[in-house]
């Protein structure tokens, strides 16, 4: 015998009030303060980071959500409808037409939220429109990076496309990094800053996971995004696209200090004599690992003396 009206209008209750339940309990779990509601996602320390992390979090829950509504209908299908006796033949359905509709639109109105909030948040972290602070001219070789900040007057071409021989500012003061020394990228609180990635050989990528963001870095033509990092604090970055046999060595650390700091790094930089007219790209590997060398090299012979 099949359950009673009243009895089959309590399991579905029961069934909507779990499914209610642990909706609740993974929206109440999606806090950034520990990994598991960042779903394992790093700590994020920019604004763009933390749009890209709110998606993030959006599509775990939707698609938790949609599991144990899933999993849950599953079970009810199984329990409510198993054989009871072994002569019972269950009730055929051939045709559900309200059931097929939903299947139907259920997913394409998923589809549509889930294309709709990831068109937001990319036109959030890659706003043309945002008033840049800084530039930087990001330059990737096989196997590092060289980070050129600009000191000199600003172009009025700071904020269009550029082309590979193209520059926003008049004098640059570089950080230059070998296979064996690991550069450092520094950026100040609260300003935005932006990256014009440039390659000199082969793709390269430059990902900051604790902005989460990253890019392509191309030959021959300028890529570029902006980043406004609201932590200060020391963070790591890497190279993203398998570019050689030291890629993995390709590595740079990230510090955004406050822009008193900043501006005293960039200070520091032109009195140890890094300063051209234009950013250090050309042969960067040779011209870099030569000058580091020779840093090195006086700092050996003053820990000797």
């Amino acid at each position: 015998m099949g359950l009673h009206l009243p009895e089959r209008k309590r399991g579905r209750r029961v069934a909507l009030l779990g499914v209610l339940a642990a909706g609740a309990a993974l929206l109440s779990g999606c806090s950034t303060d520990n990994e598991w509601g960042r779903f394992a996602m790093p700590e994020q320390a920019s604004e763009q980071g933390e749009a890209v992390l709110s998606l993030w979090q959006g599509a775990w829950i939707a698609a938790l959500v949609t599991g144990v509504v899933v999993w849950g209908l599953i079970f009810y299908a199984i329990i409510r409808y198993r054989r009871r006796s072994p002569d019972e033949i269950p009730v055929q359905t051939r045709y559900n037409l309200p059931l097929e509709i939903f299947y139907t639109i259920a997913p394409v109105l998923m589809v549509i939220v889930f294309f709709t909030h990831t068109v937001k948040t990319q036109n959030e972290v890659l706003d043309e429109d945002r008033p840049v602070d800084n530039t930087i001219e990001v330059v990737g070789f096989q196997w590092s990076w060289i980070f050129n900040h600009g000191v000199g007057e600003r172009t009025e071409e700071a904020d269009e496309d550029l082309t590979d021989d193209e520059y926003v500012y008049d004098e640059y003061v570089f950080e230059a990094g070998t296979t064996s020394y690991i550069p450092t990228l520094v950026l100040p609180v609260d300003q935005t800053t932006r990256f014009n990635l440039r390659s000199n050989d082969v793709i390269h990528n430059l990902g900051i996971p604790g902005f989460g963001m990253r890019m392509d870095v191309i030959p021959g033509r300028v890529n570029h995004y902006s980043i406004t990092p609201n932590k200060i604090g020391e963070y790591a970055g890497k190279c993203y696209e398998l570019c050689g046999v030291a890629h993995s060595r390709m590595l740079f650390k990230v510090k955004v200090v406050s822009q008193e700091d900043y501006a005293a790094y960039v200070e520091d930089l032109a009195a140890q004599g890094r300063t051209l007219e234009e950013p250090l790209t050309g042969n960067a590997y040779t011209t870099t690992q030569a000058g580091l060398a020779g840093d090195d090299s006086e700092d050996q012979q003053g820990e000797t003396e």
